[in-house]
């Protein structure tokens, strides 16, 4: 009975898997340790070098670098020798080659002018006895005794080792530069975490003529009327000086319209209508905290007041800004 698809994946991962942990058990803690230090010592930036698949490898590993906190770029060997090498300090940066042979002709060529800019390099080689691997300053054993590709060909297990390896080595580094979350936020302002992080009231509230507001003594009709205007569901209820009194939400005139006789109406106010000491904001607070606020109580508060230390009022927050923001 022939082995299913299922069966053939399966062996396939377990195949790149095996590899990996094999790699992990043959490096040489002093190569480690010495490719780790260079990295920790650069005052510049990294960059990364590798041909075909190798290459893509680089790429992705300088991504990894650059967004945990380890500024670094990716050289094509090829632009290298036709005036790409610019890019290159020697006395700041480090080189990080990565090859499966380590006889590639272009990188080959490219070494003897690393060289020459003093610039340390670190080799990611599938071939320790390559000539890469002793020209470089340190090299990492990245060898696969197999390719998962049935007819050992085409590289699969060789750049998941080399990929492995590389992401290791940015994982060491944000240890050794003690990355925070907010560090990494910082890094990522699109990401989810970047934006609990990063993103503030200020960043999302409304203000200025987006944020109309009301005295306690204004009649139902114009609170009616700024609420309509402002467009956000409620209105905040200032004194004179522009401190929060109170804030009223369209529910607020619903019930009041409710409880109130008709010929009572004309009557009423901002003061009987609005919520006296509601639950505010300030506009330094994290947009992700204002949501927490919003959401964990027995009733979720759909807009917030957002006031300064000395209570003036210069804002709105609604709950809709905070989810349409992506938090």
């Amino acid at each position: 009975m022939s082995e299913s698809h299922f069966e053939q994946v399966v062996a396939l991962l377990r195949i790149e898997a095996d590899a990996i942990a094999r790699t992990a058990a043959r490096l040489a803690p002093a190569d480690v340790e010495r490719a780790v230090g260079l990295l920790a010592a650069c005052v510049g930036k990294v960059v990364t070098v590798g041909v075909g698949k190798s290459g893509h490898i680089a790429q992705k590993v300088a991504a990894t670098l650059t967004s945990t906190g380890t500024p670094a770029v990716f050289l094509h060997p090829s632009d290298a020798l036709h005036g790409g090498m610019g890019l290159v300090n020697g006395d700041a940066d480090v080189v990080v080659v990565f090859s499966n042979s380590g006889e590639t002709p272009e990188l080959l060529e490219l070494l003897p002018y690393l060289q020459h800019r003093r610039a340390p390099v670190v080799a990611v080689v599938g071939n320790v006895s390559s000539t890469l691997a002793r020209r470089a300053d340190v090299s990492l054993d990245a060898s696969v005794e197999q390719e998962a590709c049935p007819l050992n060909l085409a590289p699969t297990t060789s750049t998941t080792v080399a990929l492995a390896l590389g992401d290791a080595l940015a994982m060491a580094l944000m240890g050794v530069k003690r990355l925070t979350p907010e560090d990494f936020a910082m890094n990522h302002p699109g990401g989810r975490l970047g934006k609990r992080l990063t993103l503030k009231v200020s960043d999302l509230m409304h203000d200025g003529e987006g944020n109309p507001t009301v005295g306690a003594a204004a009649t139902l009709l114009e609170v009616v009327q700024a609420i309509s205007s402002g467009g956000l569901g409620a209105v905040s209820v200032v004194d004179a000086a522009g401190r929060l009194e109170g804030v009223i939400t369209d529910g607020d005139v619903r019930r009041a319209l409710q409880n109130t006789n008709l010929s009572d109406l004309s009557e009423l106010t901002a003061l009987d209508v609005m919520t006296r000491r509601p639950v505010v904001v300030a506009p330094d607070m994290l947009a992700h905290a204002a949501l927490q606020l919003m959401e964990n109580r027995p009733r979720q508060i759909a807009v917030l007041p957002v006031v300064e230390q000395d209570g003036r009022s210069v804002g709105l927050l609604r709950l809709h800004d905070i989810v349409r923001s992506g938090l």
